[in-house]
């Protein structure tokens, strides 16, 4: 059960072309990415040429949607995985990924990580052009575009149709392609393990099957993989770089590495960083897991202070099929991390996180520190405020419902009821990154959109357009299949 209250993941994506085991492989390389999205998750394999393609995707998590049995029945040398947290469209089975279709040119899959600006735009035209839709996902739109042409200079061309942040794994009958869209904001990866091409979100997948890390697929790039080997076009307009900084502060894994960086070490710096500019006299660092543990490290180094794991997480947390708030006070707060009374009673508390979004859990942990009778609660974050909506694949909430965008600072610390509140500001994360600041989007703290939006897109558009055949009210407004013969 993941909490409302913070920044949700967005999606994994993982292949494998030419190995015996591939499904196999896919589920232990999503398993490794399951940090990235925990609503549904899926493979499509095949044996290649003139061979069916095979599915199966679930709503759940890695180890709940696959089994021995349905792992054996998805045969082939080839596959594509995809773990999902719905960033455009509901959590609906019909929406899980990877997404498969049959077309002209052959069978195709498709799993995309991110989010596209112009999916209503593109969407009412291919359905103009008589597309048939069978979800709610900005990422069919990509599969029906992929379908339309027969060259290869076609599928590029399509590519260029797209607009927004989009890492795609597409497999058809001959050929595995990797995507990643110009500006670059979401990671992907080239691996190879035993002669196999692997491509995947994270390195840490690579790790876990003892894959060699080759390369980062670069912003623009489309990795082509078939029989032949591996080859690369770049058919997109070269853009300005603007990887999502936010995968170093919260999405992705710590063992990671992003940038020739260990995602640890940035976040280890951010602390020290944050110790610097927001410095206090305490006596425990407690760090809020497990995003804001590095940062926590960092803090306790910078200043000498006695780190300590005060908050307990519970890591067996699922579905409640109760949820006891009548009960329990609390309890969404407290099923997920409790608290060590006794490490924190009578003493000045630091608690770092790696951000606060609308505040209701970061103001109850101050409430559980409180009632465990510490004398100071300071809170310490290891990113700048958030204070606009990200529309390239993060589920942040509407402006209005942002903390940081609604309040002053002392505002904010009166809200937490905390001592003390410190973020870290945009010059320090980004120089913790070892990196120039030009090549990150930072629109969710700055405001500054690397590609213009629409205010109005989130996550439901596509649900708000089915929606305008219910405001037809006469016969006349509404297209008729047959009208007669004329």
């Amino acid at each position: 059960m993941k909490s409302p209250h913070i920044p949700r993941d967005e999606c994994g994506v993982f292949a494998v072309f030419g190995h015996p085991d591939a499904a196999q492989l896919t589920y232990y390389g999503l398993f490794a990415l399951q940090h990235r999205g925990q609503e549904s998750a899926g493979i499509v394999t095949s044996e290649g040429p003139n061979s069916r393609f095979r599915r199966h995707v679930e709503m759940g998590l890695v180890g709940q949607v696959f089994s021995e049995t349905n792992l054996e029945a998805l045969k082939g040398t080839r596959a594509i995985g995809h773990v999902r947290y719905s960033t455009t469209g509901s959590s609906l089975i019909k929406n899980a990924q990877p997404l498969m279709g049959e077309s002209g040119r052959g069978q195709l899959a498709v799993g995309h990580n991110g989010n596209l600006i112009n999916a209503a735009l593109l969407r009412d035209e291919l359905e103009q052009n008589g597309s048939i839709f069978q979800t709610t996902v900005d990422s069919e739109i990509i599969l029906h575009l992929l379908a339309q042409p027969n060259t290869s200079s076609g599928v590029l061309s399509a590519l260029r149709k797209v607009e927004g942040a989009f890492t795609l794994v597409v497999m058809s009958d001959r050929q595995i392609l990797g995507v990643r869209d110009p500006f670059g904001f979401r990671p992907l990866v080239l691996g190879k393990l035993d002669g196999a091409y692997i491509l995947s979100s994270e390195t840490c997948a690579l790790d876990l099957i003892h894959a060699e890390f080759v390369r980062e697929v670069e912003p623009g790039e489309v990795v082509i993989i078939d029989e032949s080997g591996v080859r690369s076009e770049f058919p997109f307009a070269q853009a300005k770089k603007a990887f999502c900084i936010f995968e170093y502060v919260y999405f992705a894994r710590p063992d990671s590495i992003i940038s020739n960086i260990n995602v640890a070490k940035v976040r280890t710096s951010m602390g020290r960083e944050l110790a610097r500019l927001h410095p206090v006299e305490a006596d425990l660092v407690v760090p809020v897991p497990d995003s804001g543990t590095y940062a926590a490290l960092g803090f306790a180094e910078e200043l000498g202070i006695p780190f300590e794991h005060a908050f307990v997480r519970n890591h067996y947390i699922g579905r409640t099929f109760l949820q006891p708030t009548q009960l329990i006070r609390d309890f969404n707060v407290r099923v997920k991390l409790n608290l060590i009374k006794e490490a924190v009673a009578g003493r000045r508390v630091v608690v770092v996180d790696d951000s606060i979004v609308r505040g209701t859990t970061a103001r109850a942990r101050v409430v559980n520190l409180r009632e465990a009778g510490a004398r100071e609660v300071h809170m310490r974050i290891s990113c700048p405020p958030h204070k606009h909506a990200c529309h390239y694949g993060i589920d942040f909430p509407d402006p209005r419902n942002l903390l940081a965008n609604q309040h002053t600072m002392d505002e904010i610390r009166e809200y937490l009821g905390a001592d003390s509140i410190g973020y870290l500001d945009t010059a320090a994360m980004v120089r913790a990154t070892e990196q120039p600041a030009a090549n990150f989007c930072m629109a969710c703290f700055n405001g500054d959109y690397p590609v213009p939006v629409d205010p109005k897109l989130d996550k439901f558009i596509m649900e708000r357009r089915l929606g305008r055949s219910g405001l037809l009210t006469s016969d006349e407004e509404h297209p008729q299949l047959f009208n007669g013969l004329k």
